[in-house]
């Protein structure tokens, strides 16, 4: 049943309202949700790790940075970590609209996480490891996004914002070593 017969896409009304009533269980998961719940929960607890793994490597960057642009690099970092918490809490609402948990335990943060925590150094050295793990971000977002493509676009579209944001880290980050190493670390 259609609504309009040159919209056939258009599902009718009152047939919409039916399908609401049923299955309230499942929340926000519709019938017409086209991904894998499951997979989905699995690869968003993926990408919260490796947010919470970013918010944990940024925030002691930000506090064990030294030399003369530690204060202002130590704040870039310090923003950093911010915007990398928003995306981890996302996720975890994401996981939670979808009727599963969030794992936040720190037992195997580390193996659930695409990126590196790192082991701080000089000013240089913790630029180098905060590129190398938004590089890694952004292939690994790159990859989800194109996976979830039409089948769920909500998830498609909340890892797409988290994308433009760790693109822009990315780009500080190199930034940043161009100005303490004079030269681009990429080619």
């Amino acid at each position: 049943m259609t609504t309009d017969p040159g919209n056939t896409f258009l599902t009718d009304v009152a047939m919409l309202r039916e399908r609401a009533r049923k299955s309230l269980d499942d929340g926000a998961v519709t019938p017409t949700y086209q991904g894998d719940v499951q997979k989905t929960i699995d690869l968003l607890q993926s990408v919260v790790a490796t947010e919470l793994v970013c918010v944990l490597r940024y925030t002691m960057h930000s506090i064990s940075v030294e030399g003369l642009a530690s204060e202002s690099v130590g704040a870039e970092f310090a923003q950093h970590a911010k915007e990398e918490r928003q995306h981890m809490l996302a996720a975890a609402e994401r996981i939670d609209q979808l009727g599963g948990i969030p794992n936040f335990n720190p037992e195997g943060l580390a193996s659930r996480s695409a990126t590196e925590y790192g082991n701080g150094g000089n000013l240089v050295e913790m630029v180098k490891q905060n590129l190398i793990a938004e590089r890694v971000v952004i292939e690994h977002y790159q990859e989800l996004i194109r996976y979830f493509g039409d089948h769920d676009p909500t998830t498609r579209i909340m890892l797409e914002g988290f994308l433009a944001e760790e693109e822009d880290h990315a780009t500080d980050m190199h930034d940043l070593l161009v100005a303490h190493e004079g030269k681009p670390f990429l080619s």
